[in-house]
Formats: structure tokens, C-alpha cells, sequence
């Protein structure tokens, strides 16, 4: 496929996901306390990850959340499988992420203290969404895993920071599936009105999701990508 195809086509996903989220916005938003899953919207400056608690998960739609058992939250981030694993990437690794499709990975991290104590710099937005919301959610982070031909996921190295994994991921990372794209899919999928083709960069993805979240945290000054050393 050339480029100018990849580029129609992903140009396509886009338009298509526009129209679906005009169908589906806010039909899974909670609407009583009695139905209602709190998830959390965690900014590292250059995207931003999905905290889950991890007890709300079914047992049987993802399994490789089952990888953290002693885990109280689950974080979750994808990106462009070279730039994510490395700590420090230059700008080489990056201009090559956004001009040609690349594979991708999923990164997991597991941890028990509260999510603004784990995460005490960063942005953070609380989400709230209905039982059916919040499971189609788990669906599609559960379906961006790549599995082999016996149906299983397994971690591929060490994650970034904590008690984290990388898995690899079956979709491609593109201009217009970035990070930031994939996050704001995850909550269109569960009913949030939010536009992906408007969130390129974080703040485009953060911007919109504190017009139905709350903001619990704000961002600290400080350097644009998460401090790992944090962490240590």
C-alpha cells in the first residue's frame, strides 16, 4: 500500500469515528450513583493514560489484566512500540512514528496507593461511566492486544516505571492514531463525547474530557514527559 493509500485511509477511520461518536455520545455515561464505574484520566505531558480500578474488571472480557494480582489500579497507555520503550527517545524515533505506520504496544502498570499519591505531578481528570460503558471499555483495551495463534497475550519486556509490562498490540500507530487518538477511542467506545480527531497532541485529549470529567488534580510545573526517577 503507498503512503497516499495509508493516508486515505486512515483519513477514512477518522471520519468514520467522528460519525459514530455523534451516535453513540453520552449513552453510557453514568447517570445514578447505583450504576456508575470512576475511572481516571492520568496526563504525562505527552499523552495521557487510563487508570482502572482493578476489582471493577470483568474477569472473563481481559485477561492479561489478571497479571496483576496484588494490584489495587491499573494505568493504561498505548503508543508507538520503539518510541514508548524507550526512556529517553530522540527525535529521529519520533518523526518516524508520525510519518510512517509502525507497530505498537500496550503498557501496563499496576500499583495500590491512591492515584494522585502515585501520581503526584500529573494532571488528573475523574470520569464516571455506567456499568455497560465501562465494560465496552474494557473490550476494546482487551481487543488492542495482539494474541498468538493460541489466543494469548504475553508480556514482551518490562514496562517504564513500577510494576509494569509492555504487550504487544495488533493496531498500527499512525498520524492519525496516535497516542492521544487511542485514549479518546477508549472513552468514545464507552459514550463520552469526545471527537478524536481532535485530540493530536494531550491537551487537545485532556481539554475535551474536562468537559464531562473533574478535575482532581492539577498539573505540576515541571518537565513535559513523566519524571520516571519518581518512581526509583
Amino acid at each position: 500500500m503507498t503512503i497516499l493509500n495509508r493516508f486515505v485511509v486512515s483519513l477514512l477511520m477518522v471520519l468514520n469515528s467522528e460519525t459514530f461518536s455523534m451516535s453513540i455520545n453520552e449513552l453510557h455515561l453514568a447517570n445514578n450513583v447505583d450504576s456508575t464505574k470512576i475511572i481516571y484520566l492520568v496526563s504525562h505531558g505527552w499523552h495521557a493514560g487510563i487508570v482502572l480500578n482493578q476489582a471493577d474488571i470483568p474477569d472473563t472480557v481481559w485477561r492479561e489484566s489478571q497479571d496483576f494480582p496484588n494490584a489495587k489500579y491499573l494505568e493504561i497507555g498505548w503508543g508507538d512500540k520503539d518510541y514508548y520503550q524507550t526512556p529517553n527517545p530522540h527525535l529521529g524515533i519520533a518523526i518516524k512514528a508520525i510519518l510512517w505506520p509502525t507497530p505498537s504496544v500496550l503498557h501496563i502498570v499496576g500499583f495500590n496507593k491512591a492515584v494522585t499519591s502515585y501520581f503526584p505531578s500529573s494532571e488528573i481528570i475523574e470520569v464516571r461511566l455506567s456499568n455497560e460503558g465501562f465494560e465496552r471499555m474494557i473490550r476494546y483495551i482487551a481487543a488492542s492486544h495482539y494474541q498468538d495463534p493460541d489466543g494469548i497475550s504475553k508480556p514482551i519486556a518490562k514496562g517504564l516505571y513500577g510494576n509494569s509490562q509492555f504487550y504487544l498490540s495488533g493496531e498500527t500507530y499512525h498520524l492519525f492514531k496516535t497516542c492521544n487518538a487511542w485514549t479518546a477511542e477508549a472513552l468514545l467506545t464507552a459514550g463520552c463525547p469526545i471527537r478524536p480527531a481532535f485530540t493530536i497532541t494531550v491537551e487537545g485529549l485532556m481539554s475535551q474530557i474536562r468537559s464531562f470529567g473533574a478535575v482532581i488534580q492539577k498539573q505540576a510545573k515541571g518537565p513535559e514527559r513523566l519524571d520516571l526517577s519518581l518512581f526509583e
